[in-house]
């Protein structure tokens, strides 16, 4: 990763506003997208020097008022800005405790007494570290179902299993970011970047882009091959002994079609199931 992260992702914001976005008035030819450094530096009420100096690394240390300023006049969310005060070491920053990949036999037992809703435990880096049996049927398509970035980018049935390819492509990236931010010398998510970044060109673009998002709850839009069109929603659960972890439920809402769908999925998943136990009834 680079070691300029807070001026790369100062830059990478500026290149996306335009005048326009910010009510400024646009003079001269613009040679790159976005807005000129002057341009930011007037709007956050910062020395047009100083703020050059923050781009380019050779001022590291800017305060929580400047940051919070360049917040606004970049236009940065809640998650967007809380990842720039990380950046600079303005926020507070306990490292992150490396923890073993391994699920609790309680938290086993509370996802597998919901049989009717796909449930399963994600870290930080999006590896799925445990599922119940429908989250199973629901992620069949994928070989392997372990980790969502790389199911999304690297596994050829993605695209045909998110219908909104494009926007969960940019919600899994922006997850990476915000997880970057929190713990950005962790080893696994570094190789994943690294990973991703070499074979998959749309993940490098998106990755440059540095929008940064936690979880949101957007609806999901699938299509399974087994049941077809799928829309689901979900609720995400953070791991209170387990920080950095979260369970995620999807569930449809009842009666409805997609309902009906996940049930049908579950009863053609028990069967498989009692197939591979005993092929020979």
């Amino acid at each position: 990763m680079s070691d300029n992260a807070l001026g790369d992702f100062l830059r990478a914001r500026r290149s996306r506003l335009r005048p326009d976005d910010v009510g400024m008035a646009s003079y001269g030819v613009r040679r790159v997208a976005g807005l000129r450094r002057e341009e930011v530096a007037v709007l956050a009420g910062v020395n047009v020097d100083y703020y050059t100096r923050l781009e380019q690394g050779r001022e590291r240390r800017p305060s929580p008022q400047v940051l919070d300023a360049l917040s606004r006049a970049l236009h940065l969310d809640t998650d967007a800005r809380a990842h720039l005060h990380r950046l600079a070491g303005a926020a507070p920053h306990h490292r992150p405790v490396q923890q073993r990949n391994v699920v609790s036999p309680a938290l086993r037992q509370l996802m597998d007494g919901h049989p009717n809703t796909p449930a399963f435990v994600l870290n930080r880096t999006l590896d799925i570290l445990a599922t119940n049996a429908l989250a199973d049927a629901l992620y069949s398509p994928f070989n392997p179902a372990d980790n969502l970035a790389c199911m999304t980018f690297l596994d050829p049935a993605g695209r045909d299993f998110y219908t909104r390819w494009d926007w969960t492509a940019q919600a899994t990236v922006a997850t990476l970011r915000h997880a970057a931010g929190i713990d950005p010398d962790n080893p696994r998510l570094n190789a994943l970047i690294g990973t991703l970044t070499e074979r998959s060109a749309a993940f490098s673009t998106l990755w440059q882009a540095h929008t940064v998002r936690g979880k949101t709850q957007d609806a999901k839009q699938l299509n399974h091959p087994d049941v077809g069109p799928l829309t689901l929603t979900y609720q995400a659960f953070d791991v209170r002994d387990a920080p950095g972890r979260q369970l995620v439920i999807d569930h449809a809402e009842p009666g409805s079609p997609n309902a009906e769908a996940l049930s049908l999925l579950g009863a053609i998943n028990a069967i498989r199931r009692q197939t591979a136990r005993d092929p020979h009834p």
